[in-house]
This record gives C-alpha cells, structure tokens and sequence, in this order.
C-alpha cells in the first residue's frame, strides 16, 4: 500500500470517530449506562399508631414515718435512700416516761383486781345470807353495786394499761411498708414533741410500682376511648414507655385511672398508667414519655425510616416510575414501626417503588438500573 492510501485511510477513521463522539454527545447523559440503584416496594400491614404524652413517676404508697411520744432520739437505724422493710426498727425514742406508765397502769390494774375479787366473795356471802333473812335487801343490792364497780375499774385499768403499752410501743419507729427511705429530718440525739402533734421523722418510698401521672387533650378522649371499635383494638395493659436516656430494661403501664372530668382551664383529662419496677431503675419524680395508642390503621403504608430524606419543603422520597426514572416525591410520615419501618400517611401508594440506597447519588429525572436486595 502506498502512502496515499495510508493517507485516505487515515481520514476516514477520523471522520468515522468524530462522527461517533458527535451522536454521543448528541444523545446526552441518558445515553451513558443506568446506574444500579437499590429499590423496594412500598408495603401495608396493621399498625397500631400511638400519641406521645409527657408524665411523671409517683409512688404507688408514700408513708411518712411519724414520731408519736415525747422524747429523745437515741438510735437511728438506716441510711437515708435505702431499701427498709415492713417493722425494721428506723428510730427508738427514750422509753423511761412510758415504761413507767406501763408499770404503774399494771399496778392499778393488779389492785383493781385485788379489789374485785374482795367485792364478788362479799357480795356472794350477802346473798347467801339474805336467803335465811341474815341480812337486809339493802345490804345485798350495796354489795352487788360494789361488785359491779370493782369490775368497771378492771375495765378502766385494763384501757389505761392498753394505752401505756400503746404508748410505748410508739417509742419504737418501724416502717410501716417496704420502700426506699429518705433521708433523716430528726437526727439522733434531737428531742421530739409528737404526743400532741406526731413530728414526721422520714418518708417510706413504696416503689416496687409506680405511677405514671399524664394528661390527654379532651379530643383524644373522645378519639380513643369513646369510638367503641377502636378501643376493642387498643391494649391498655401494657402501654410502651420511652425515658429520656435509654434505660438497660424496657417498661410498660397499664392504664388504671382515668379522671371522671375534664379541667374546664386546660381541656385535659388526667390519666394514670401502674408500672412495675423489678429491677429499681424508676423513681418518684422521673420524667418519661408514655405512649398511649389510639388507632389501628390496618393497611398502613410503610417505608424503611432510612429512605427517608429532609429538604427545606420537608420530607420526601425518591420513588422509580415504571420507565425507570427517579422521582422527587414529598411526603407526610407518621410512627416510626419495629424500629426500621415509617408509616407514610401521604404521597405513596402501595406497591411504588423507592431508593433505599445511596440517595445522595441520584436525583430527579434520572435514569436508573433498580434492583432489590436480597
């Protein structure tokens, strides 16, 4: 071959790839290979949804423990904020002026006795006496009054002695229920006056269950427990609770009261939920959030919460249309289901088809490959 037809060949392969750049370009970017983007199907199941209410942690019993004599304190038996018992000793106060009733209530009624017992042999030899006209009615009807009174006086020493040993048992403080204590606002050594007043000496926590005080708007009433079907539904006995740092075990309430009125200055009901506590986690005064439910949607649509993007407008997806173009589509979500799921309330069909994955490489309008994970 000679150099002019090297020449002439030369041209044309040129021209021919020239021409080739020319009709990509000409075809733009759609022209290039669709990117695989990873897709799911839009799907319905029963959902129960749930509203949030902030509430507050009350014991279920809160006791103050009182000191009901006069004196002073000579021990103090606990630790401010442990775990006492039901009659665990707490306080004992100085029991010298009551064990001294005790001891001269038990004297008087000794000689009560004494006296009662002089009282009924003379009554009985007067009436035996009065059979054979030995003595008088009048006699007999004095000897039965003194028997009579001699037995009231064992009653009135029998009571006076009750209340000495009452009395002094009050010198000995016990819980009067299993709970967390709080700490000390009498210390050992101080003298309490609580035989007229009784002077409270700590408080007992019964927190093996607490109580969780809420309130909900008089419209979720009549949403949630007036619609008849609904209720049927819903399960109140084992609310979920969520607390501001996640706690190692999980809790729910069971919803035991519900107030008979609605606050006229708040249009709010005041409810409680009972929650056990095995493991002391909660306490009085925590804050949490309970979430009460109040509907099941049974054909809610759902998305993975992860496919889920923010914009200034709000939340959107990307759905792929059946000519595989991506599509910028703003939502409305709801509850957040089995901790991956998102109920979508508007903006999706079941069945549509959303990128799960790399969003921030696709755009609308695109041209995609979708594939679905296995």
């Amino acid at each position: 071959m000679d150099a002019r037809n090297i020449f002439i060949i030369s041209l044309l392969t040129a021209a021919t790839a020239a021409c080739g750049h020319r009709d990509k370009a000409a075809q733009g970017p759609n022209a290039a290979e669709a990117m695989p983007v990873q897709v799911s199907e839009v799907v319905t199941d029963s959902v129960t949804l749930y509203k949030d209410y902030p509430a507050t942690f009350e014991a279920d019993r809160t006791i103050d423990v009182l000191a009901q004599v006069n004196g002073t304190i000579l021990t103090m038996n606990f630790n401010g904020g442990e775990f006492v018992r039901r009659g665990q000793v707490l306080f004992t106060i100085d029991p010298t002026t009551y064990a001294n009733a005790v001891s001269e209530a038990e004297a008087a009624l000794a000689e009560a006795r004494s006296q009662n017992k002089f009282a009924e042999q003379h009554y009985n030899a007067l009436l035996a006496a009065s059979k054979s006209n030995a003595v008088s009615q009048m006699e007999v009807e004095q000897g039965l009054a003194t028997r009579d009174q001699s037995r009231a006086a064992i009653r009135n020493a029998e009571a006076q002695l009750s209340t000495a040993r009452k009395q002094l048992s009050y010198c000995t403080v016990t819980a009067p229920c299993d709970g967390h204590i709080s700490i000390n606002e009498k210390s050992r050594g101080a003298y309490v006056a609580g035989e007229g007043a009784p002077v409270k000496l700590a408080t007992v926590y019964d927190d093996a269950t607490l109580l969780a005080n809420f309130s909900i708007e008089d419209a979720s009433f009549q949403r949630s427990f007036l619609n008849e079907n609904n209720r049927s539904m819903l399960d109140y006995t084992a609310i979920p609770l969520t607390f501001a740092e996640k706690l190692p075990h999980t809790y729910t309430g069971d919803l035991t009261y519900m107030a008979p009125n609605v606050e006229e200055s708040t249009g709010t009901m005041h409810l409680q939920a009972l929650v056990k506590n095995p493991y002391n986690e909660l306490k009085s005064g925590m804050y949490l959030t309970v979430r009460l439910p109040y509907m099941v949607e049974p054909r809610a649509c759902l998305v993975r919460d992860a496919s889920i993007a923010t914009d200034q407008l709000g939340k959107y997806v990307y759905l792929v249309n059946d000519s595989n173009k991506v599509a910028y589509t703003p939502v409305k979500v709801g509850d957040l289901v089995s901790d991956t799921m998102r109920v979508v309330t508007q903006g999706i069909r079941p069945g549509d088809r959303y990128v799960t994955a790399a969003l921030l490489k696709v755009r609308d309008g695109m041209t995609v490959k979708p594939f679905t994970s296995k």
